[in-house]
């Protein structure tokens, strides 16, 4: 059985198929529709430049039971499911429920970006002249930003922290990045303190008027229904896993972005909310369910399209002990986090190549000339010794 209706559930189901297993498989998901992408959400879905985000899937060859807009409520016993319509058996389990954004107090009128309704309902919003306020400069604030500012409306961005994106990546990086911000008011180091239906206001006294509101201030993981469970979470809700995805309920496995599991890598317990995340886990998670004994421990990679530009990043910068810098005449640049002489992570910006190459290295642990590094003739490949 598989709890979580999207990329990583679909994702668990092509797996289990994929590793033979011929019983009975069921799919239960909070959501009405068949599993869908995310990323377009934030970039094409709500441009306009596409319609349907849907996932390309076999459903009479996966031969699953599809039980859509039914939401698991707990997991009372051992083999047991709960849900709002009544329990249901398992004999192995795959939680993939993703996250559920965070909703600031006391802004019952704003809105989020999480479903695809969600950026529909958005985008019919995004006119000319329109005002936008968004709470939150991080990846999604930057990429509704683009889309909003693209559409004609009038946008402003408040950010609690120093720079765009400083709740993922240091303030050096966002403050590189601050400048494409210029056709958006962003308003830094400003903490929201309530929002009406036409207006914003701050916590400095400054009143912001808005026709629409969007809080984009981070996500938390779908698992407050396994409250009194056997399965452990962590402080911010993650479900711990082993390095081979299982819980600490037997017969009970997470993937996605609902879970947090142990990485030898970076030594330390990863939880990443990303698509390629979401993508490759259930590929562990299935063999391992089905008597396998994988491991799970990749170089994390992520993008972001904002402001006309291509933003990638691989590995894990809290790792690092140092930053090496390459950049071009044409504002094409990139920073490389080293731990010693081990490169621990990469954030590109137009430089696709780098990118690649740079995860590469990350895998192989290749030892790395630092000074090279730094040169941008120098393919990043031709810089391990």
């Amino acid at each position: 059985m598989v709890v979580g209706g999207g990329l990583a559930g679909l994702q668990s189901l092509l797996a289990l198929r994929g590793r033979g297993y011929a019983g009975a498989l069921t799919l239960v998901a909070a959501e009405a529709e068949p599993p869908y992408d995310r990323p377009p959400l934030s970039k094409a879905l709500l441009a306009g430049a596409v319609e349907d985000t849907t996932l390309e899937a076999d459903w009479a060859a996966l031969d699953v039971t599809r039980l859509h807009a039914r939401r698991a409520t707990g997991l009372p016993r051992a083999g047991v499911l709960a849900t709002d319509v009544g329990d249901l058996g398992y004999d192995g389990l795959v939680l993939a429920t993703g996250a559920s954004p965070v909703r600031l107090p006391g802004a019952d009128s704003a809105v989020t970006l999480r479903t695809r309704a969600d950026s529909l309902a958005l985008r019919a919003r995004l006119r000319p002249g329109a005002r936008l306020v968004i709470a939150g400069a991080g990846w999604i604030g930057a990429e509704v930003a683009t889309a909003a500012v693209r559409a004609g409306a009038n946008v402003t961005v408040v950010e609690a922290l120093a720079a765009p994106l400083a709740s993922a990546l240091p303030v050096a990086i966002g403050s590189r990045m601050l400048p494409w911000w210029g056709e958006a008011d962003v308003i830094l180091g400003a903490v929201v303190d309530a929002v009406e239906p036409d207006a914003v206001h701050l916590r400095s006294g400054a009143s912001l008027p808005a026709d629409v509101v969007l809080v984009a201030v981070g996500a938390r993981p779908e698992t407050a229904w396994l409250a009194g469970s056997d399965v452990v979470r962590g402080e911010r809700g993650a479900v711990a896993v082993d390095g081979g995805l299982q819980t600490s309920a037997p017969g009970v496995y997470a993937v996605g972005d609902c879970a947090a599991w142990e990485s030898p890598r970076y030594a330390t317990r990863m939880h990443v909310e990303h698509w390629d995340n979401a993508l490759h886990a259930p590929t562990v998670a299935a063999a391992n369910l089905l008597g396998g004994e994988d491991r799970y421990d990749p170089v994390p990679y992520f993008w972001s399209e904002q402001w006309g530009r291509m933003v990638q990043y691989a590995g894990h910068h809290p790792a690092g002990d140092r930053v090496v810098w390459r950049e071009d005449a044409e504002d094409r640049w990139a920073a490389f986090w080293l731990a010693g002489d081990q490169l621990v992570a990469a954030l590109t910006v137009d430089r696709p190549r780098d990118l690649l190459q740079a995860r590469r290295l990350m895998e192989s642990s290749a030892p790395i000339d630092a000074a090279l590094l730094a040169d941008p003739a120098v393919a990043v490949k031709a810089t391990a010794t």
